[in-house]
């Protein structure tokens, strides 16, 4: 019997596939960028966080520490410029200057930290303070009461310099943590997407060629016995694809069997008008003698219209099956059976074997027939119906009438020649009581 397998790329149209080789080098590929991605985020994250530690460590601590000795040297100086007033020592002077010494030091570390602005008005109010202590030990007697409202100031602004210095700190080391969890998060989720990648590679590698190499197997056994349906499904392009070239001799066939299936039946699942005007048109090119057999049920409308579209299109299911069977049993290894449509079928096969395959069609379908009628119809031997025209008349059981047209070498040209005169032959068999094939080996209607 002729069938089908279908092609899943058209010629002229294959996909690019790549060789084992390739495949492996393009996941392996894959597989060290996410090694590389996971070593870069991780080197920058150590990186981004060295950073921070260099900078805390290098600023922030030390002018913290530095904001202590400013406040430390600026008690120390109000100390000594108080005892200055009550004494009058030199000795009280050189201490506050010792001490006004370490604090310009002090604040030159604080120059580090980033906050110019802050540390701008802090400079300006200390040289008021330096101002005031110095016109305090020329002999000034309203210097000591100055002094201490600077030095206030000036301790609120230490405050606040300080209360920022930790703001800051803070907000760097909390965005140093955050630094630290998205590395570590890209570092594991790249680590992990290229240990997953590394799986599906080997496993997936491994399963495709084992499983080609057996289907391949396989399918060189089973199209040696002579099963041309089976289809490996092994794609081309690779290394085991090459192995698949013992299939290249069955190609067209292949794709000739799957072209005349495109327009099978959805009711039959047999073959339609584009596989069976290809099988026509390539007898006929071959110029060898076959039988074409038009088969055509007798009285179907009025059996539709009257047992309904549901136990007619069943009927024509059977048909099909008893039409392919009987083929089957008795039309020979290159027959063909085809559904043109409706209750119409079509038989290919050598003129020798007709007989034997339209007796048997017409015997199963007799038998098979007269179960989808009720008793009562079956009494009176059909139904009561309307025709085409509209007329009321009565219907007889259904047949089938087989119109068979014999064509030797060169006798038609085209499909649509014979499938006409196969036509004008089923009216006269149809034009028959009961069941029966009609054979005729003349090209026009017989008179």
């Amino acid at each position: 019997m002729e069938t089908r397998l279908e092609s899943a790329v058209p010629s002229g149209e294959r996909p690019v596939r790549f060789t084992l080789l390739q495949k492996l080098i393009v996941g392996y590929s894959a597989l060290a960028l996410l090694i590389l991605a996971a070593l870069f985020f991780s080197a920058g994250g150590l990186y981004s966080l060295n950073i921070t530690a260099q900078d805390i460590a290098n600023k922030h601590l030390p002018a913290i520490n530095s904001l202590t000795d400013l406040r430390n040297s600026l008690i120390a100086q109000e100390g000594y410029a108080g005892k200055y007033a009550i004494f009058r020592s030199s000795e009280f002077r050189n201490l506050f200057q010792q001490s006004e010494a370490e604090f310009l030091e002090k604040l030159a570390v604080l120059e580090k930290s980033g906050r110019s602005a802050d540390l701008a008005l802090l400079k300006s109010h200390y040289e008021e303070y330096r101002a005031t202590a110095a016109r305090l030990f020329a002999g000034s007697e309203q210097g000591t009461r100055e002094l201490r409202r600077q030095a206030a100031i000036i301790f609120t602004e230490l405050d606040q310099f300080y209360n920022a210095l930790q703001r800051d700190l803070q907000a760097m080391l909390e965005n140093a943590n955050l630094q630290e969890r998205f590395s570590i998060a890209l570092t594991m989720g790249f680590s992990l997407a290229g240990l997953l990648l590394a799986m599906i590679i080997a496993v997936t590698f491994t399963y495709r060629t084992f499983t080609a190499v057996g289907k391949l197997r396989q399918a060189t056994q089973r199209i040696a016995e002579g099963d041309f349906e089976y289809d490996p499904k092994i794609p081309a392009g690779d290394e085991i694809g090459a192995l698949a070239e013992d299939f290249a001799r069955m190609a067209v066939r292949l794709k000739e069997l799957e072209q005349m299936s495109l327009d099978a039946s959805p009711l039959t699942r047999l073959p339609g008008n584009i596989a069976i005007e290809r099988v026509l048109n390539r007898r006929l090119h071959d110029e060898v003698p076959f039988a074409l057999c038009y088969a055509d049920l007798d009285n179907f409308k009025a059996f539709t219209d009257n047992y309904g579209y549901v136990k007619g299109s069943e009927l024509i299911r059977l048909t099909g099956e008893i039409i392919y069977e009987a083929v089957k049993a008795d039309g020979g290894a290159d027959a063909f059976v085809g559904h043109i449509g409706g209750d119409d079928f079509v038989m290919i096969l050598s003129a020798d074997n007709v007989v034997p395959v339209c007796e048997a069609a017409i015997k199963a379908f007799d038998a098979e027939v007269i179960r989808h009628y009720t008793a009562a119809d079956l009494a009176r031997g059909g139904i009561e119906g309307v025709d085409r025209y509209g007329v009321q008349r009565f219907f007889p059981v259904m047949t089938v009438s087989i119109a068979v047209i014999i064509n030797e070498a060169g006798e038609f040209s085209t499909a649509t020649e014979i499938a006409k005169a196969a036509s004008e032959i089923k009216d006269y068999a149809k034009e028959k009581a009961g069941s029966n094939y009609l054979i005729s080996h003349l090209r026009k209607k017989p008179r």
